[in-house]
């Protein structure tokens, strides 16, 4: 008897194999993150380039139109226009002089004395104005004169001395007018040039950084010392009006020829001397 064949095994179909996408899944989550860490990278803040800031209350977010964005001082002030344009100007044949800018305006002016039986006083600023007061003086010496900024009340105001050999006048150069300054009878304050016996001449003496006008006596017994006193002259704002102060000496036993002496018989201010410094009336 025999035993029946077995058929012979067929062989099993090997399992299909699974797809191999987990490569792709992997490069596709690393692609996405890389491409995110660039765009964090470029939208981060840095130190060197801050987030914009919100602008503060004293920051106007809409500059004005006429904003040059350049900065600027508040505290400059413009410059002053000066006296406005008036008159005629310099006379001809007058004795002309630069003087000081007595109008504020920061260019020098031109002071100026005319000849004759009406010789007057004035100035002619750079701004084109002209003002002027007649000189009432009997001498027969020609005039001369300076201008220079002296102490006047709280400030400094411009003054005119007008010297005539045997006074000296003063005169306000203040507000665009050239005035006669008033002493306390309501007369034009002068100087005593040895005419009279009050005075000899006028100088001008340093102060806390300011000139303040003095009159000057030189006196002598013999000719050969002198004592010389100075009086400092107090002018209102302006140097609209003047009061005498009190009465100082400043040197005694001085020689005719000390410096001390001589520019006590002299017109001075500052370093302005009368006649140097100044216009002087043609003849």
């Amino acid at each position: 008897m025999t035993t029946p064949e077995l058929p012979f095994p067929t062989p099993e179909p090997e399992p299909e194999q699974p797809r191999r996408t987990w490569p792709w899944i992997v490069l596709t989550i690393v692609a996405v993150l890389v491409i995110a860490l660039v765009v964090w990278l470029v939208n981060r803040p840095t130190q060197d380039a801050p987030a914009a800031e919100t602008p503060t209350a004293t920051e106007s977010p809409n500059p004005s139109p006429t904003d040059t964005g350049t900065p600027t001082d508040d505290t400059s002030s413009p410059a002053a226009e000066g006296c406005p344009a008036a008159g005629d100007g310099v006379p001809a044949g007058a004795g002309t002089h630069e003087i000081v800018d007595v109008d504020g305006d920061g260019r020098p002016d031109t002071a100026w004395l005319t000849g004759g039986a009406d010789r007057a006083f004035g100035i002619t600023t750079a701004s084109g104005a002209t003002f002027s007061a007649p000189i009432e003086s009997a001498s027969p010496v020609a005039a001369s004169a300076i201008v220079q900024l002296v102490a006047a009340g709280d400030a400094t105001a411009p003054i005119a001395l007008v010297d005539t050999g045997r006074e000296v006048l003063l005169f306000s150069a203040a507000d665009c007018a050239v005035t006669p300054t008033q002493n306390a009878q309501g007369e034009q304050y002068t100087f005593d040039k040895g005419f009279t016996g009050f005075g000899t001449g006028v100088g001008c003496t340093e102060v806390d950084g300011e000139l303040h006008l003095a009159g000057l006596n030189a006196v002598s017994d013999d000719g050969t010392s002198f004592t010389v006193s100075r009086t400092f002259v107090d002018l209102d704002t302006g140097a609209q009006t003047a009061t005498n102060g009190e009465e100082e000496t400043v040197a005694q036993d001085a020689a005719p020829d000390d410096p001390v002496v001589t520019t006590a018989q002299e017109t001075t201010c500052g370093t302005l001397v009368a006649g140097q410094d100044g216009p002087v009336e043609p003849q």
